[in-house]
């Protein structure tokens, strides 16, 4: 049976992109890693951009992971700068735009000015209620559940009320919504620990391009692709009825 065309005027509430291949695409053009990692930054731009201009209301960007952290001395150091430089030239136009930046992960592993830069971007955008823009910093996904399940303990929670609604409050954005859409650049196939309580129904799309090469034209190609698929949630495709289905009705809290 052929999916369901879901409208194409109602864009999923929550994309999570996996920005992966800064460094293959500078290796091939004979650069340093280092300058894969900019060109990146300028990527993060374009597609923020792009994604606030289509109704896309959360974004999050996985930006460093937890297992990054083993990367070389030079690299970790090169990427630690980034959220300063981004946030310098950026947090003007987020002001202006109404849009909210957010992080999940452990920030306090974070170098002190790169820790500044975040806190700084995150408590003056606050109060604002467009576009939530979240930035996955030395986090993994098994981290994230652990710390919840810590949380819980440290709290003395009875376990025989514990359910999803109740581990769910315990993450590190309890207000982050299950994602629509899961994007991967860099032609890789697999989630690398990344969300992976808020995927759990989540459309994948994989992309051969390299981050630095994703533009507004590929974000669109992930979207349509997102749009011809039908989202069952465990449920049959007559239990749909004849419209399908192109909203999960779920807030991110189970």
């Amino acid at each position: 049976m052929a999916p369901r065309e879901q409208s194409v005027e109602t864009p999923p509430t929550h994309v999570a992109v996996i920005m992966d291949g800064n460094g293959r695409w500078a290796e091939r053009r004979g650069l340093a890693r280092s300058d894969g990692h900019r060109a990146g930054v300028d990527t993060v731009r374009g597609i923020t951009r792009a994604a606030r201009d289509r109704g896309i209301r959360w974004l999050t960007l996985y930006a460093f992971s937890s297992e990054n952290w083993r990367r070389p001395k030079d690299e970790v150091e090169v990427l630690m700068s980034l959220p300063e430089a981004y946030f310098s030239t950026e947090l003007a136009e987020a002001q202006q735009n109404d849009v909210r930046i957010r992080t999940i992960g452990r920030r306090d592993r974070l170098p002190p000015s790169a820790r500044a830069s975040v806190e700084q971007a995150v408590e003056e955008t606050r109060g604002n209620s467009g576009m939530q823009l979240v930035f996955a910093l030395s986090y993994g996904g098994r981290q994230e559940l652990v710390d919840a399940a810590r949380r819980l303990l440290q709290a003395g929670s009875d376990p025989d009320a514990l359910d999803e609604k109740t581990l769910a409050a315990q993450l590190d954005d309890p207000e982050l919504p299950d994602v629509d859409l899961l994007i991967r650049t860099g032609g890789e196939k697999r989630i690398s620990n990344f969300l992976i309580w808020q995927t759990a129904y989540a459309e994948i799309v994989f992309s051969d391009k390299l981050w630095p090469e994703f533009g507004p034209a590929e974000l669109d190609v992930a979207l349509a692709e997102y749009h011809q698929r039908e989202r069952r949630f465990g449920q049959t495709s007559a239990q749909l009825g004849p419209q399908g289905t192109r909203d999960s009705g779920r807030s991110g809290k189970p």
